[in-house]
């Protein structure tokens, strides 16, 4: 096994799970830091856009290391797409697939499937309702929650934070009922 293989593949659960929970004592260790990415939308705003709003009020600059770290996300991404990029075909459960192609989904080549995530099916009304109606539950969530899943269930969840063991049982639960009532509808459309 060659070094590149080893960011080919699907690294374990019990490699990338503690590898993501290491990030919570260390930003704690470094300097007090919350792990969370939806706050990041919010510093973006505060600098790029001045104003009067007591939301966006506020020094950004002290929370700048949380624009670096939103950064290396997208830019870790980008390098991984572009040379580490795996072609084989993505490993899903049996039942998970015989669901998908009932529901008229069959390509299962790539991680967003064409059926559904295409520029064809861009302004579709199903598109629109997932993409807009979609974006504005989870920024609405974001916000009434007070925080992201990554930040609730990765940071909150780990500082024995009670509010965010709620947030998370919330995720999953609309989660689920999202993946078992809503989405069939809308892949009907």
């Amino acid at each position: 096994m060659n070094l590149i293989s080893i960011f080919t593949k699907p690294w374990p659960w019990y490699i990338g799970g503690p590898l993501i929970g290491l990030t919570v004592p260390i930003l704690l260790i470094l300097g007090n830091k919350s792990f969370g990415i939806s706050s990041s939308l919010r510093h973006i705003c505060a600098a790029c856009f001045p104003t009067n709003i007591p939301f966006f009020n506020y020094n950004w600059k002290n929370e700048i290391w949380n624009l670096y770290f939103a950064g290396g996300v997208v830019l870790g991404a980008l390098l991984v797409n572009l040379f580490f990029s795996n072609s084989e075909p993505i490993d899903l459960n049996p039942l998970l697939v015989q669901d998908l192609k009932t529901a008229g989904i069959g390509n299962f080549d790539h991680m967003a499937p064409t059926e559904i995530f295409s520029w064809q099916k861009l302004f579709s009304v199903r598109s629109l309702i997932m993409i807009v109606g979609g974006g504005f539950l989870v920024g609405f969530g974001t916000r009434y929650a007070g925080g992201c899943t990554s930040g609730h269930s990765i940071m909150g969840l780990s500082s024995l934070q009670w509010p965010s063991l709620v947030a998370t049982i919330s995720f999953m639960a609309g989660g689920l009922l999202v993946a078992n009532f809503i989405i069939p509808i809308l892949l009907r459309l």
